[in-house]
């Protein structure tokens, strides 16, 4: 069985002993309902370090809707199995009071890294991603940490509080995982009906058809092009879809802005919307 910890104290203890036997520290953090995504992050830890933490915690004050939080998906048991599978040594299953014995009142922000497309409509997001993750590194004090590049905001976001602050860490982002048809791997997939599961492949079908589009087309057709093909279909609404610097995460005009250009989407699917996220790689 893998071995589950629920308090700092009892992680610190435990990873004492491991540091001392010399072997590296893999985090991965995660908010549970893990997927095949959250499993090719373990298994890269697992390869490059001599222990594998994974923490289970679903973050409060990264959410700014209460409804989003409340029906957030958990699967502890279904989560312990597939990590016994891939091999990580132990998992992180604190209680919102371990981890937020009082209010946590620190204030992050790195502009424009978390000023634009998520920061801007979803506020107070990164604040809690950054609290809970500054809150995990000091906890574990990982030698390498694993975040998945559908999130490629907050990659951005966690690298630049890193810097700020000065934490040890190597941050090591992980391609995105796809279904076979293409759907980018998400916890809130299993939030979708089969209807709406048909549907929502149409996001990242949008996005690889788009990359051949865009060797004939401006930025501005090819964002055109993309949001034009999802709002067409009924259950689909895109909230924002914007092809930006892959390092400073503003917003390009042409394609020779920036040495490398990432698309990054967001959508609403089906009729009680899940709010879905994926990007691209222009160049």
């Amino acid at each position: 069985m893998i071995e589950i910890i629920k308090t700092k104290a009892a992680l610190d203890a435990r990873l004492s002993e491991v540091r001392k036997s010399g072997k590296t520290i893999g985090l991965v953090p995660t908010m549970g309902a893990l997927h095949a995504g959250h499993a090719s992050l373990v298994e890269r830890s697992v390869r490059e370090n001599g222990f594998t933490v994974v923490s289970d915690f679903v973050n409060p004050t990264q959410f700014n809707d209460k409804n989003d939080l409340k029906h957030y998906p958990r699967t502890f048991e279904a989560d312990c199995a597939l990590l016994e599978r891939v091999g990580a040594d132990c998992v992180f299953f604190p209680e919102v009071s371990e981890m937020y014995p009082e209010p946590d009142t620190r204030h992050f922000s790195y502009p424009p890294t978390d000023t634009v497309m998520e920061g801007v409509r979803r506020p107070g997001h990164f604040n809690g991603v950054c609290q809970i993750v500054s809150k995990l590194f000091y906890a574990v004090k990982p030698t390498r940490a694993y975040f998945g590049e559908k999130d490629f905001q907050q990659i951005a976001v966690i690298q630049a509080m890193v810097k700020d602050l000065d934490i040890p860490v190597e941050i090591c982002p992980c391609p995105i995982v796809r279904e076979q048809d293409g759907l980018a791997l998400s916890s809130r997939n299993r939030l979708l009906d089969a209807s709406e599961r048909l549907l929502a492949v149409n996001i990242s079908r949008a996005l690889f058809l788009s990359q051949a589009f865009a060797k004939t087309h401006s930025v501005r057709e090819t964002r055109n092009y993309v949001v034009s093909m999802l709002d067409a279909l009924e259950g689909l609404r895109v909230e924002y879809f914007e092809i930006v610097d892959a390092k400073s995460l503003l917003p390009v005009e042409s394609w020779n802005d920036a040495g490398a250009v990432q698309g990054c989407i967001t959508v609403y699917c089906g009729k009680t919307p899940v709010r879905l996220i994926d990007n691209i790689k222009y160049k």
